[in-house]
């Protein structure tokens, strides 16, 4: 009896077949020694670890920095509130000043008119 097709082994490569050509070296994974370390360590938990923990530095780098912003506009808004205020003192004071004198030219015109109506 026949039993069917012989079986035939496979040759030991990653896609089951090699290239027949003797003379090419069979082919490895690069070795690269200039990546990050990130990227070198192999196991994904050791790499995600790594990656929270440039993500908490970053965000606290964030928030310092957001306060530090937040410190120098609130100086700035303290800082131009008092020059306006300043500014309207000095603007009141000018006011005030040239109404008493327009008051007072306008008590001399008057006593002057009535100097010389009486005298």
């Amino acid at each position: 009896m026949h039993e069917g097709p012989e079986i035939v082994a496979l040759a030991s490569s990653s896609n089951g077949r090699v290239s027949g050509k003797s003379w090419k070296a069979p082919k490895s994974a690069t070795v690269r020694s200039q990546l990050p370390e990130g990227v070198k360590t192999k196991r994904w938990e050791d790499r995600m670890r790594q990656t929270q923990k440039a993500l908490a530095i970053k965000k606290l780098q964030v928030e310092l920095h957001e306060e530090k912003q937040a410190e120098i506009q609130r100086r700035r808004e303290i800082t131009q509130e008092r020059k306006k205020v300043a500014e309207e003192r000095r603007r009141l004071e000018e006011d005030k000043a040239k109404m008493g004198a327009r008051k007072a030219a306008r008590l001399r015109r008057k006593a002057g008119r009535s100097k010389k109506i009486n005298g």
